[in-house]
């Protein structure tokens, strides 16, 4: 979307005041292409002046064609990307409210001036940012303005959006939504041809979580694979960028614009990457989980404990609380159950049925398991229930089904026979044959 021109009324004014601070009489500012009759005409608004005639008189009065045809002030753009790439860093060092702010005011100025890739921009940190907060419903409603304002470009372009609505929609517990949206734009880029190593990393490395919970172990081992062989190589990516962002304030200053914009282009680029080190962390994550699946329990702590490394220093909590009940599961089967509980409890109160459900179902589950094997039934109990409510509200059936066969085991030694029949019937109506989902074909494979 390009902004219209103001109206000849607003434009004629504006060639007028810049006229009289120059000093400049008509004749000088039409002579040699127009007339003073001309300008006296324009500058009363009563003529729409052609883009070549502004483009004149902006030379002659030395300021940009934008400012003169739309009142935008000169590098304004090349000015707020600065800023933006700021609001990048902040967000990068886990400054995530401090980021929001700055992202609003971004915003609001980059729609003043219809600054379309700007307020663009600005909608994607603050989906970003809330994301970080675990404000699920904000994190959607800017990931869905920021699609919007991409509608022409690209689908490349358009996929950071994309990824972080269907993160929000799985953070939220809506998990087949979240791998609708995934598989359904990489469908459309590896059909077309569109192969853009980084959009795809986003997507298939965002995939990972909603095919673990919903049961599509081969299809998340698969996003897993492709997203680390698509994985970019970075040495240090936010110091890079801080000298990117540096060299671009001088070459501003002396105003050499292009080369400003081309080395902010070069920080953004780095400080995105930075946020792909948070989906690197997912394969690390997901390597774990299928060295748990094969009982090779050392290598799945190792894997795991650098996943929450890495999204230690990325700052992504809600992440690293995920991660954390994972590992929590292999402690506990390696003998260590005083040290998963407490990793348990420590995480716990990150969750909530609308913020990471399926994991804090988890956690329930496992803290569970560990009073029974306390004999503290009573407890045992609590978290089962917990769990079970968590999990029927995501539609997570595999686990649905596990979590029902330990309850009614639990409610059938205490003597609740019926009670236990209960909980196996439920459990029966989420049963699902092994390795099966109602997904439908796998989206189509990307080059490598």
């Amino acid at each position: 979307m390009v902004r219209e021109r103001d109206d000849p009324g607003t434009v004629g004014r504006r060639v007028q005041r810049l006229r009289a601070q120059r000093g400049l009489t008509q004749r000088q500012l039409a002579e040699p292409a127009y007339t003073p009759a001309y300008i006296s005409t324009l500058e009363a608004g009563r003529v729409r002046a052609s883009d070549e005639a502004l483009r004149h008189i902006a030379d002659r009065l030395g300021v940009s064609f934008e400012e003169l045809a739309l009142g935008r002030p000169a590098h304004l753009a090349t000015h707020l990307r600065l800023r933006l790439t700021e609001a990048q860093r902040m967000l990068a060092d886990g400054r995530a409210e401090e980021a929001a702010a700055r992202y609003t005011d971004l915003l609001a100025e980059a729609a003043a001036h219809a600054l379309v890739p700007e307020q663009a921009a600005a909608l994607l940190g603050l989906g970003e940012c809330a994301l970080e907060t675990g404000a699920l419903t904000d994190a959607r409603a800017h990931f869905e303005r920021a699609e919007e304002q991409l509608a022409d470009a690209s689908p490349a372009a358009r996929v950071p959006a994309v990824r972080g609505r269907a993160v929000a929609h799985y953070l939220a517990g809506e998990l087949r939504y979240a791998v609708y949206l995934l598989e359904t734009t990489l469908d459309e880029l590896n059909r077309g041809g569109l192969h853009d190593p980084d959009a795809l990393l986003l997507l298939y490395a965002s995939a990972i979580g909603p095919y673990l919970d919903m049961g599509a172990h081969a299809r998340a081992a698969q996003a897993a694979e492709y997203a680390l062989a698509l994985a970019p190589r970075a040495g240090d990516p936010a110091l890079i960028a801080r000298m990117h962002r540096s060299v671009a304030r001088t070459l501003l200053a002396e105003g050499r614009v292009a080369e400003a914009d081309a080395s902010l282009a070069k920080a953004g680029e780095l400080y995105r990457q930075l946020s792909l080190r948070t989906e690197l962390a997912h394969c690390h994550w997901m390597r774990g989980y299928v060295h748990a699946q094969n009982n090779q329990l050392e290598a799945a702590e190792a894997e795991l404990r650098q996943a929450l490394d890495m999204l230690s220093q990325t700052r992504a909590a809600l992440y690293r609380s995920q991660a954390a009940v994972e590992l929590a599961d292999v402690l506990h089967r390696r003998g260590r159950s005083a040290d998963a509980a407490e990793l348990l409890e420590g995480v716990l109160g990150d969750f909530s049925s609308e913020r990471g459900a399926v994991h804090a179902a988890a956690a329930h589950r496992l803290l569970g398991i560990i009073a029974e094997d306390a004999r503290d039934t009573e407890s045992a109990e609590e978290h089962y229930v917990r769990a079970l409510s968590l999990l029927e509200r995501a539609g997570a059936a595999g686990d649905l089904a596990d979590l029902c066969r330990l309850l009614g085991d639990l409610l059938r030694r205490t003597g609740r026979v019926e009670a236990a029949l209960d909980a196996y019937r439920t459990g029966l109506g989420h049963r699902a044959a092994p390795g099966t989902t109602t997904l439908g074909p796998a989206p189509a494979q990307p080059p490598l």
